[in-house]
């Protein structure tokens, strides 16, 4: 397979697992409450009107607020915020959308296309050094997607998928890209949106550059099937009362010459006429002669009134094994100008610069998607993807929701997260504040419905998850550091507390996640996190049992032992330290690992090197 270089390189192929680990912080003056979907009876109806459940307390972790049932807008660097969020959702997404810089050398270009801007410069010269100042914009983009694709293939699902917009200007090399990171046996598709709708007569070449591409990969082949197109069942009739139902007509013809298929050039004779038809020299018929005369003795050919015509054979519907066509290849009649248009209507004037629109992302997360699917985008620009995830939901009754994360502060604040408001609450179209003060005959004319749903929003924190001298941070709460030590051990995402409890005595790949102590534990919370793959996995950490041991439980003791939730298989368990002897701990099957010492600081490159339980990236 062709390899991908370009000077950096060596930089960045391992860049995303020196990125820190940050923790999320909501704002909740910039969120939005919780509304419900129409056709929606859900948890969030019950919380209408209140404060998100997040925004409660920032002190607490998202997990334990179940804040993954929820739509999240992330402000902050991606390469930051996706490292974030990776302990929480690593393993949960269904659909990534991200329509990154197209880097077509035009500084004009306020936003989306410009490598040069001050953060990927700064972010270049940490990272490559020296170097990243004499790299030329195709070196810069490479630099600055790859530990961002690395990081995203993490997010995905053993089902799920990647769509990325792309144009001319770097589709070649973000194919080489993609087949490096994802696997060239994972490519699914190189869709073409027929991006302008109308000739542009302003290229120098003459030439009217009319469409754009969006690239699909699978996480893993052959696990992502798009939907497709639902069929239409009006061209299917029974004007002969067969008994087999509704049929349409289909050519015959084949495909191949009489040099290359001569199998397939034979005169298909009429039975009830005698007339011989033959097939055309260039393209033959579609089926042997053994074939066809199976269909000859079953019904399915039709000869034509006239010896001019051509036979054909009838399709039944019933037939067909599946309910819809395939999704096309091009994508037509969405254009650049309706996603233009959408941003006018939420706010009056045009916000950014040629947004997507809302209809070309939501036809591709109603291909991908469940009706609770986890759809991710890292490049969230205008929150196109959150409008159109809330668009899907309201017109199928879904319950899907969205990590979108933006970067810069102005466009997450005032454009992302305010357009998102808008479309959930509802807005006056056309007008650029968020209520109208109008008369009611206005009101009723002008007034866009809300799609329901709403989000939280959260910025980064200025300080990592563990001190530069390795210790974690006095302010990290339990159910923070919990998702953080899950996904060191398994590689995934620590699941909501809403996930049913694992019956006693199993052992499978299933998460129980703070379960009732069985003995002695107090609040109804377990330093049990789960158990994954035979192994089971305790945190003890600021005090989760309740002062009645040693160091507030966070020492693993002989006393601490006997209050966990009883497993008979391997225990892995996180502590301060450890007063068990190593026959005791061989005897129950424990491996100790002690916080922050094995969790963060000097180990943590060594974890996150895979000779632990998985490997990361």
């Amino acid at each position: 397979m062709p390899t991908l270089n370009w000077i950096g390189k060596e930089a960045v192929v391992k860049h995303h697992k020196d990125v820190p680990f940050r923790l999320l912080e909501p704002v909740a003056e910039l969120s939005c409450s919780p509304r419900p979907q129409a056709g929606i009876t859900s948890d969030l109806a019950d919380v209408v009107g209140q404060p998100s459940r997040m925004a409660s307390s920032s002190s607490e972790g998202l997990g334990e607020r179940g804040a993954a049932t929820e739509n999240l807008i992330v402000q902050g660097d991606n390469l930051d915020a996706l490292k974030a969020l990776l302990p929480r959702y690593a393993g949960q997404v269904k659909c990534i959308y991200i329509d990154p810089p197209y880097n077509t050398g035009n500084e004009g270009w306020v936003y989306n296309d410009n490598v040069n801007s001050a953060e990927i410069k700064r972010w270049l010269g940490e990272v490559v050094g020296r170097e990243g100042e004499t790299l030329d914009r195709h070196d810069r983009w490479l630099c600055m997607m790859y530990p961002r694709l690395l990081l995203l293939k993490q997010f995905l699902r053993d089902d799920g998928a990647i769509f990325v917009s792309i144009d001319d200007n770097e589709v070649a090399t973000l194919r080489l890209l993609m087949d490096e990171i994802f696997g060239a046996g994972n490519f699914v598709a190189q869709l073409v949106w027929k991006a302008r709708q109308h000739l542009d007569s302003r290229a120098l070449s003459g030439v009217s550059t009319d469409h754009e591409y969006i690239l699909l990969y699978s996480k893993i082949a052959g696990k992502c099937r798009l939907k497709g197109k639902d069929r239409d069942e009006g061209k299917y009739a029974n004007p002969d009362n067969d008994t087999r139902g509704v049929w349409m007509s289909r050519s015959i013809l084949g495909l191949a010459n009489a040099k290359d298929r001569p199998n397939l050039h034979y005169d298909l004779i009429d039975p009830s006429t005698g007339v011989a038809y033959p097939c055309a020299s260039n393209t033959g018929w579609r089926y042997s002669r053994e074939t066809m005369a199976n269909k000859l003795a079953d019904g399915r050919i039709l000869f034509p009134k006239k010896v001019t015509g051509r036979p054909c054979e009838k399709v039944f519907l019933k037939d067909l094994q599946t309910s819809g066509t395939g999704f096309p290849s091009v994508i037509d009649g969405i254009y650049t100008a309706d996603g233009s248009q959408a941003l006018r209507d939420i706010f009056g004037q045009q916000e950014f610069a040629f947004p997507k629109a809302p209809e070309l992302v939501q036809s591709l997360i109603a291909q991908a998607t469940d009706k609770d699917s986890l759809i991710l985008d890292s490049f969230a620009g205008s929150g196109t993807t959150g409008h159109a995830v809330l668009k899907q939901n309201a017109e199928d009754g879904g319950n899907r929701r969205f990590i979108l994360v933006e970067m810069d502060e102005h466009i997450a604040r005032n454009v992302t997260a305010e357009r998102v408001r808008r479309v959930s609450e509802g807005y006056s179209k056309g007008k650029s504040t968020l209520t109208p003060t109008l008369s009611q005959g206005e009101r009723e004319e002008n007034w866009v419905e809300g799609l329901g749903g709403g989000f939280q929003f959260c910025t980064l924190s200025k300080q990592p998850l563990f001190t530069a001298e390795g210790q974690i941070r006095e302010d990290v709460s339990y159910a923070q550091l919990a998702e953080f030590v899950w996904f060191v051990e398994t590689g995934t995402g620590l699941k909501s507390p809403l996930t049913p409890l694992l019956q006693r005595g199993e052992k499978m790949n299933v998460v129980r996640e703070f379960p009732t102590l069985k003995k002695g534990g107090e609040g109804g919370i377990s330093p049990l996190l789960g158990i994954h793959q035979g192994r089971a996995i305790y945190l003890l950490y600021n005090g989760i049992l309740k002062d009645k041991s040693v160091a507030g439980g966070n020492v693993l003791t002989s006393q601490v032992f006997d209050l966990l939730e009883i497993f008979d298989g391997s225990k892995v368990i996180y502590a301060a330290a450890c007063r068990l002897g190593a026959a005791r701990l061989q005897r129950e099957n424990i491996v100790f690992k002690q916080t922050p010492l094995r969790v963060g600081g000097i180990n943590l490159h060594y974890i996150f090197s895979g000779v632990l339980n998985h490997d990361y990236g």
